[in-house]
């Protein structure tokens, strides 16, 4: 899934957090919720605003980001 156009980072927002759609809802609470073992929907409930699509994007990020993970040795 490409989440370039559902994932936003505003410097005003949420403190620059990755935010779904300009909304105030981070990629990391839609994470933590589905972390916790909330269904995705049991997340579209308690986020109205939300589509599936937005979770989806939130995975699809996530996954990115840990592609990208280096680790260094000290």
């Amino acid at each position: 899934m490409d989440y370039a156009s559902i994932i936003t980072l505003e410097p005003g927002k949420r403190s620059g957090k990755p935010c779904i759609r300009g909304l105030r809802i981070t990629v990391y609470d839609v994470l933590s919720y589905l972390a916790a073992g909330m269904t995705v929907d049991e997340v579209l409930i308690d986020f109205p605003s939300l589509r599936r699509d937005d979770v989806l994007a939130c995975l699809s990020y996530a996954a990115e980001r840990e592609r990208h993970t280096l680790v260094v040795k000290a």
